[in-house]
Parts: C-alpha cells; sequence; structure tokens
C-alpha cells in the first residue's frame, strides 16, 4: 500500500486524488487546503469555460491534454449530471489587420485536430448576430460549467471512497524521511511515501519547502471581470473572442454566457500586488518583496511594459475596458456592463523574463511538482491528473 499526500484543493489536486483512488484504490489518499473551502482560487475564480485546445503548440502538453481533457470532462459532467453545454464560440478578426493571425490559428487548430471552421462575416453572424467580425473562427467543441461545482462533486465522490480531506490545513514544511515525506502542518504532521504538489499560486513555494529549486518562480497577474446588465445579456448568444497576441499567454478580453445565463466580460491581466490578491485594495508585503527582488519580473517588465500599461490603463478605467468589448459587439457601452469579481493567474516566469508556456511539471524523488498550470488547467484537469498519477511510483 502506497500513501499519496496531495497538497492543494483546488480541481487539479482534487482530480489527482480521483485519478488514484480511481486506479489504485488499494492505496491511501490524504488531501492538504488550507482554506475552508475546494476551489478557492484559480479554479474558483474563472470563466467557466471548457477549452478545446485551439492556442497550443502542436504536440505540447497544453494541446495533447486539453483536447482529451475537454472530452473527459464533458464526459464527468453528463455521468454526474452537472450543469455543461457544448455551445462552441468565434474566435473574432475585428479588422483585416488581424486576418493572417486568425489563418494562423485556424492552420494551428487543425493540427490539433479540432473541428474548427473559418467563416465570413455573414456567416458569423448567423452565429452571433450582434457581432463586428471581418471573419471569425468557429471553434465547435467549446463547452461551459460551473468549475467549482465540479470541484464541489469530487469531493463528495473523494469522501466516499475512504480519502481523506484535510481543509483548514496550512503546509509549513516538508521533508524526506526513510523513503518517504514528513509534511508539517498547522494541523499537525502527515506522513505519506509520495508527495504531489498541486498548490496553484503557491506552488512554487511548496516545491522550495520540499527541497527543490523551482526553474521558474510564481509571478501572479490578477484578471478583472465585468458582467452585462440584464437587459444587454442579449446581445451575445455564447462566447466571443479576440484574436489573440501570440506573445502572451492571455486570451485578450472577451465575452462568456456562463451556465448559469449571466453573461461576463474580461479578464484583462495586471500584475497583482498578492498572490491571492483580487483587488488593488489586496496587498501583500512577502509577495510584493519577492517580486521586486526577481529578476525575472524585471526582465518580462522590460520586454513588456507597453502591453503592461494598456492592461493598467483598462484596469483603472471602465470606459476603456467597455471599449475592448466594443471592438466585439459595438452595441456596448459603458453603461452595459457592472463589476463581477477578479481572478488571479499563478503564471510561471523564468529567471530571463520568458513566460512558461505549457505546463510545467518537474519530478523529484518520490515527489511531483506541478509549477505551472494555468489556463486550460481546469479543462485538462482529468487529463492532467492521468499524466501524473502515470509518474507516481505505487507498490510500495
Amino acid at each position: 500500500m502506497t500513501r499519496y499526500v496531495i497538497v492543494g484543493g483546488g480541481i487539479l489536486g482534487l482530480a489527482v486524488a480521483h485519478r488514484l483512488r480511481t486506479a489504485r484504490p488499494r492505496d491511501t489518499v490524504t488531501v492538504l487546503e488550507k482554506e475552508s473551502g475546494w476551489a478557492a482560487h484559480q479554479t474558483g475564480h474563472n470563466s467557466g469555460v471548457i477549452h478545446a485546445g485551439v492556442y497550443y503548440k502542436p504536440g505540447s502538453l497544453k494541446a495533447t491534454l486539453c483536447r482529451a481533457g475537454s472530452a473527459s470532462m464533458v464526459r464527468f459532467c453528463a455521468e454526474q449530471e452537472l450543469p455543461h453545454e457544448v455551445c462552441g464560440k468565434l474566435i473574432v478578426a475585428a479588422e483585416a489587420a488581424e486576418l493572417p493571425r486568425l489563418h494562423a490559428l485556424h492552420e494551428r487548430a487543425v493540427a490539433n485536430g479540432l473541428p474548427v471552421t473559418l467563416l465570413n462575416a455573414i456567416e458569423a453572424a448567423e452565429y452571433e448576430p450582434h457581432v463586428a467580425a471581418v471573419s471569425a473562427l468557429r471553434v465547435a467543441s467549446t463547452g461551459i460549467v460551473d468549475f467549482g461545482a465540479v470541484c464541489r462533486r469530487l469531493a463528495h465522490l473523494l469522501a466516499g471512497s475512504g480519502a481523506e480531506l484535510r481543509r483548514n490545513t496550512t503546509v509549513t514544511g516538508i521533508r524526506g524521511r526513510a523513503g518517504g515525506v514528513l509534511v508539517n502542518t498547522s494541523a499537525g504532521e502527515v506522513t505519506g511515501d509520495v508527495l504531489v504538489n498541486c498548490a496553484g499560486l503557491h506552488a512554487d513555494r511548496i516545491a522550495r519547502l520540499a527541497g527543490i529549486d523551482p526553474p521558474a518562480r510564481i509571478v501572479p497577474f490578477r484578471g478583472e471581470y465585468y458582467e452585462l446588465v440584464p437587459e444587454r445579456r442579449k446581445l451575445v448568444r455564447g462566447l466571443i473572442y479576440p484574436v489573440p497576441d501570440p506573445q502572451f499567454p492571455f486570451l485578450g478580453v472577451h465575452l462568456t454566457r456562463m451556465i448559469d445565463g449571466t453573461v461576463h466580460a474580461g479578464p484583462n491581466a495586471v500584475l497583482a500586488t498578492a498572490r491571492e490578491g483580487y483587488s488593488w485594495r489586496r496587498f501583500d508585503p512577502r509577495d510584493v518583496w519577492e517580486q521586486v527582488g526577481y529578476s525575472g519580473l524585471w526582465a518580462l517588465a522590460r520586454r513588456h511594459y507597453r502591453y503592461g500599461l494598456t492592461e493598467v490603463t483598462r484596469s483603472l478605467s471602465r470606459k476603456r475596458f467597455a471599449a475592448s468589448l466594443g471592438r466585439l459587439v459595438p452595441e456596448l457601452t459603458e453603461a452595459d456592463i457592472v463589476p463581477a469579481g477578479a481572478g488571479v493567474r499563478a503564471q510561471a516566469v523564468r529567471p530571463d523574463g520568458g513566460l512558461v508556456d505549457d505546463f510545467l511539471i518537474v519530478e523529484a524523488e518520490r515527489q511531483v511538482h506541478v509549477l505551472n498550470a494555468p489556463s486550460p488547467a481546469a479543462t485538462s484537469s482529468f487529463e492532467i491528473a492521468r499524466h501524473i498519477v502515470d509518474l507516481l511510483p505505487a507498490d510500495r
């Protein structure tokens, strides 16, 4: 029997636990979560999109695991009778200058084996009558779901299968012992044979506690959302995205009809002043000090300061935020949107300022550390879990 200890109670940690209980039922699984509830951070603050896998380099972990993960997520939701919808989306070229990037995205989607169609302006309007498009890419397999509800169901299934679920349990230290690990927490010691780090916004810190020198550091980017006022929701049928800038992992401000019928707009991407900084008011001295002292952040800032200034300006100005939406749906104005919270993306940045653009998973002796798993990690969670479990030692 092998004892697995998983740090992190977001969708990835819970999916790994679920995979272990399914694939290795004789083994024990303990999940440690510092918050009082599941999916408290990245998972519980995202746009609820089941991504198809359009954007990712063919052959990368993101491309392969997202495409498979999309199907796995839809299948799980159907089996568990969780609300979800495969509604498809449009990626819109609002002007002719964006057409080369749209066509390159179409080629990448085809290479990834996805059901996509290039549309002209008239064809795009059949899906989204109020959209402004020179051309658009229709991605049929994109869907929507409440990932928080998925996590609550996973926790319920895990509890029923005998997994030990510990909330309000902060990891304070990790050390190897006799072929296993001893995890010190705010609620006492936990011993195990194998450690899996799915700590998201704090994944690099957990890795350092375990004696790992991570090849990248987490830099938090806050994404702020608005939503359409009820009487203007009719302007958006499904999901409308701009053509993204390939230099960045962010997809640009977009419009998403949520599973509850509301329509969210966003997110932007601004440097957060705390790893759990969901507003400008949230300031964590330790987090800021680490960022200021990190060479990778300064290198990133020098390379992309103009982009950063644009995002900060949009964060501080509802008018500018609305103008970004107006490029996609011209009828939308500042009066049509109201604030709707924010999320924080745990983006891994290398010391040279390079953004890690794929999932980053580091193995060590009887340990696996997931050091970069932002979007589309929620979509891909069941397949990332399968991938991780295949790396783990067993039959102790």
